[in-house]
């Protein structure tokens, strides 16, 4: 599927990343199918509380690049930019460094294999090295310019000796390799070395740990200014759900009202049996307003967004782009019909039923170019699945086996298999469709894969009639389109 890619992020989240250029609009939805045996639906997940507590997202500038992007060219030419510009261009440099040195070691610590892992490591410390190298390179001699570049340079030492040694501790275990071990050590003492021989930490904060993750944190925030956007998100439908209340306590009332002037009728004066008769008729009152409301406000919000969002730019202040976010169970007639047809190629005993979890987010990027440097943005959304992982059960079967007579037996974990459909549009450009099956149990996500969809589906074109949309898409072209 071009330009979204889907990867794990750590144990139990994966995460969806797609870039965005100037004035692009993209719809992306993303169909999250939980077997019914996992025990998720509405009663046991609150939407609004899962969007708060397990997505997450980061939306920034982005310069095409490898893993390890080879943007230092930009600061070459620094006499002819100002501080401000050559601030801009090493932060930017310097995250990108900083965020695919932590996708890579993410990566790499995946690795069980040591014939794999120790020349995968092997490579990924010479890209560090030789990147670090360029990058000191450059060193600037004004003292103004200099503070900047001494910032960046202490987090990125300190985050690649970090990032090795976790990636050494998680290694699988092999003496064929301890030459490999011992040059990565040594690579990490020289930096160590390297950040006490310029200074840039004290000796209180260098010995306590507390102190010194709380400074990169620092850092690493300044290093995030001017890249990272900001964003003001905003609750939608205030209004209109207040509303709904209303029309639902005025809907109740009105029964209420016939029902005490009924009993005012049949009791003639103030009686023992008329009070009794309207204490019930308000306790039943009490009982059916709430859920007149939640079902009257279910039918109202369906297909529309539940959230805004706007990012900054955190220098300029200028709006780079807005968004709008679905998240909801959805019923199984609610899929779009290609979403359905490419679940129905799935093998039979992969057809369960299923509770669907949809995300929608449709971004309208600004027409403006970015700040000089920047052609893209980078939205990376991640999904925890911790939340729904404490609904599983622990594998509780045995293999059995036999071998000369003796009898052993094997714990078996138990599996699960989520289905993922994504759907991508990009202005008024074809759907996109792909599938992904993550497989998990209760501690760890197993594997994440994609799926061949149906051949129908190499003609794109054939799916963009109007019943083939999703209730957010007929959201979108009647009131945004």
């Amino acid at each position: 599927m071009s330009k979204i890619s889907v990867k794990q992020e750590d144990s139990l989240s994966i995460k969806f990343i797609h870039q965005l250029e100037v004035g692009e609009n993209r719809h992306l939805g993303l169909y999250f199918l939980f077997p019914k045996e996992m025990g998720i639906s509405t009663k046991s997940i609150d939407e609004e509380e899962y969007y708060h507590s397990g997505i997450t997202g980061r939306r920034s500038y982005h310069s095409p690049g490898i893993h390890l992007p080879l943007v230092q060219s930009r600061f070459i030419s620094q006499k002819k930019r100002t501080i401000e510009e050559f601030r801009l261009y090493l932060n930017l440099f310097a995250y990108q460094f900083a965020v695919a040195t932590e996708t890579d070691c993410k990566e790499l610590r995946q690795i069980e294999e040591a014939s794999e892992f120790y020349p995968a490591l092997n490579e990924l410390s010479n890209q560090v090295f030789q990147l670090l190298k360029r990058f000191r390179r450059n060193e600037p001699s004004d003292p103004k310019w200099k503070s900047y570049f001494e910032n960046a340079d202490n987090y990125l030492s300190w985050l690649c000796e970090q990032e090795l040694l976790k990636s050494l501790a998680h290694s699988p275990r092999d003496s064929e390799y301890s030459e490999s071990v011992d040059a990565i050590v040594q690579f990490c003492r020289k930096e160590h070395e390297y950040r006490k021989e310029r200074r840039y930490n004290s000796a209180q904060t260098m010995k306590d740990p507390n102190r010194i993750a709380n400074k990169m944190l620092l850092l690493r925030r300044l290093i995030q200014q001017g890249v990272v956007l900001k964003e003001e998100k905003k609750l939608l439908g205030v209004g209109l759900k207040k509303m709904t209340t209303g029309v639902a306590t005025g809907l109740v009332m009105l029964v209420v009202s016939s029902l005490i002037i009924k009993a005012q009728g049949v009791f003639s004066g103030l009686t023992t049996s008329l009070v009794l008769s309207l204490a019930v008729i308000y306790g039943f009152r009490e009982i059916f307003k709430e859920d007149i409301r939640n079902v009257l406000w279910k039918w109202i919000r369906r297909g529309r967004p539940r959230w805004s969002r706007t990012l900054l730019d955190t220098t300029s202040k200028l709006l780079v782009a807005k968004q709008l976010v679905w998240l909801d169970f959805i019923r199984k007639s609610d899929l779009p019909p290609p979403v359905s047809d490419i679940l129905k190629q799935r093998n039979k005993q992969n057809k369960v039923d299923s509770e669907i979890l949809h995300y929608g987010v449709y971004t309208k990027v600004a027409s403006k170019d970015f700040l000089a440097g920047y052609s893209t943005i980078q939205e990376q959304i991640n999904f925890s699945l911790a939340p729904f992982a404490r609904y599983l059960e622990r594998g509780k079967a045995k293999i059995y086996s036999e071998s000369e007579g003796k009898i052993s037996h094997t714990s078996v974990e138990r599996r699960y298999q989520i289905n993922v459909v994504v759907v991508s549009r990009m202005n008024k450009q074809d759907m996109r469709y792909a599938r992904y099956k993550i497989t998990m149990n209760r501690s760890s996500i197993v594997e994440i894969s994609e799926s061949e969809l149906p051949s129908k589906f190499t003609h794109l074109n054939e799916l963009n009639a109007a019943n083939g949309l999703s209730s957010e898409e007929k959201y979108l072209k009647d009131h945004v389109v």
